[in-house]
């Protein structure tokens, strides 16, 4: 109906100066009238030049005070025009929010005497807000001045009205001919293909998107980090048990059973099962000696070490616990060096925020051999972190309770202008490595670091729900490009 209109009128008249006047002279809607037009110069039936006028509209709440008058005006009425009125009875009479803005324009506009009572200082007065808006709503034009008082107060908000102006255009004619989109069988049998016109092939024509999975950003560069660590020689550990003792992921690495750390505050505990069925007896008390009495040079920590406490399940803390199982194991077989790595999640009882969730993943590396420094330590995180694109380092002392010497690793951010902190190391104390069997000129040298920061560094993101967990928008999965570490 649209088409016929738009092409009749063009067969006696030169032009359509205003889509929008035409649509409402002929009772067409506009949307529809502007459909019609963008098809009909795609074929070249017409030329088509935008239109943009700009409009003010009324907001939700504009549209409410010109319905039943602006707020200092209810709050004018709604006060005795004799005596007075205490401010608590008057606030019932009205929403809150109309109140406190009432209270507000009032008092501006010297109507009312505002106190514990209220009362006014003019008997008459003239509701110009609303009668500006009603102006606007009926298409009239205000000055400069009102229209900026009444934006100040968010009443109206200024709207672009686009539409065109047509005119005839190469391939006009008064009725459009249908062109065929395919040759059929029909048209073959009956021969009539041979007056068919066929619409043009378009060659640069994009087809839809082609439908299919899409990595996670995360999986993307965990990818990139295994390669690294496999390019240099480490070998992947089991990381399949989130459920861990708290004497695989605690005890054994020499951390005292009173650390902050084993609080329920910071590590989730299971209630079912709560312990664990077994634990290597003949580890066990070599543990729980070092931890009473010391040995192997040390004083141990020199408290009552109880079974009960190690015994209680948990979601591991770091993957530090998969660490020390292999460690275990390895010590029990006739000493060979290894390289170790893992990727994977771990779980921390901690408050939600934009750079912490309760449940992210560790990267973690360790070389186990004999006679190894702190000097190789530094080697190989140079080395490592080279690979990723972080060639400025620096190490600064820290504290674990597992480790010593312990160092904290930070790395120069060229975006940030500034040294950031990156992950953290150390060499395994002898506490920890000799009870399990090590012969004592082995040593191991670790680090780990979040995998969640790099990604988010990596891909421009400054908030951690938006990278992991329920809230993650599904389209940054399709169009986030590959991941490329150490690469400009």
């Amino acid at each position: 109906m649209a088409e016929d209109a738009i092409l009749g009128y063009l067969a006696t008249h030169e032009e359509i100066p205003d889509s929008g006047q035409f649509a409402s002279q002929h009772g067409l809607h506009h949307n529809d009238v502007v459909n019609v037009i963008k098809s009909l110069h795609g074929f070249r039936y017409i030329d088509a030049q935008d239109i943009k006028r700009e409009s003010w509209v009324l907001t939700d709440e504009g549209k409410k005070y010109a319905a039943e008058g602006s707020p200092e005006v209810q709050l004018f009425l709604a006060i005795p025009s004799e005596g007075s009125i205490a401010k608590d009875e008057l606030q019932k009479k009205l929403d809150p929010s109309l109140f406190k803005i009432g209270c507000s324009q009032a008092g501006k506009n010297k109507w009312v005497d505002m106190g514990k009572q209220v009362s006014r200082k003019v008997q008459h007065v003239e509701d110009k807000v609303k009668d500006l808006l009603i102006r606007i709503q009926d298409g009239q034009t205000l000055g400069k001045e009102d229209i900026n008082s009444l934006r100040a107060r968010k009443l109206i908000v200024a709207q672009t009205w686009k539409g065109y102006s047509v005119s005839k255009g190469p391939n006009y004619a008064p009725k459009r001919k249908k062109v065929a989109t395919d040759l059929t069988r029909e048209n073959l049998q009956r021969g009539d293909w041979k007056e068919l016109e066929f619409k043009e092939y378009n060659f640069n024509a994009k087809g839809p998107p082609a439908e299919a999975g899409h990595l996670h950003p995360l999986l993307k560069v965990k990818q990139q980090l295994k390669n690294i660590f496999l390019q240099m020689g480490f070998e992947e550990m089991p990381t399949n048990n989130f459920v861990e003792s708290s004497f695989w992921n605690f005890d054994a690495l020499f951390q005292p059973q009173q650390h902050p750390a084993r609080d329920s505050h910071d590590t989730f505990f299971l209630e079912a099962p709560s312990t664990t069925r077994e634990l290597p007896e003949d580890y066990v008390q070599l543990v729980k000696r070092v931890h009473e009495s010391g040995g192997y040079g040390s004083r141990g920590y020199m408290y009552d070490w109880k079974r009960e406490e190690a015994n209680k399940n948990l979601l591991r803390t770091h993957t530090t616990a998969v660490s020390t199982r292999m460690l275990y194991t390895l010590a029990k077989q006739p000493f060979a060096p290894k390289r170790y790595f893992s990727i994977d999640r771990v779980f921390r009882n901690e408050s939600v925020d934009r750079t912490h969730l309760a449940e992210f993943h560790q990267i973690e590396g360790l070389v186990c051999d004999r006679g190894l420094t702190l000097g190789d330590l530094i080697g190989v995180l140079n080395d490592f972190f080279s690979r990723l694109g972080m060639s400025k380092l620096r190490f600064k002392p820290a504290y674990n309770p597992y480790t010593e010497p312990s160092m904290e690793i930070f790395s120069y951010h060229e975006g940030l202008k500034k040294w950031v902190e990156i992950g953290n190391s150390g060499m395994f104390r002898p506490e920890m490595l000799l009870p399990m069997g090590f012969p004592e000129d082995v040593r191991v040298i670790a680090w780990g670091l979040s995998l969640e920061r790099p990604t988010m560094i990596l891909y421009g993101i400054d908030n951690i729900r938006d990278l992991f967990g329920h809230k993650v928008d599904l389209s940054l999965i399709k169009r986030n490009p590959i991941c490329r570490l150490g690469i400009n």
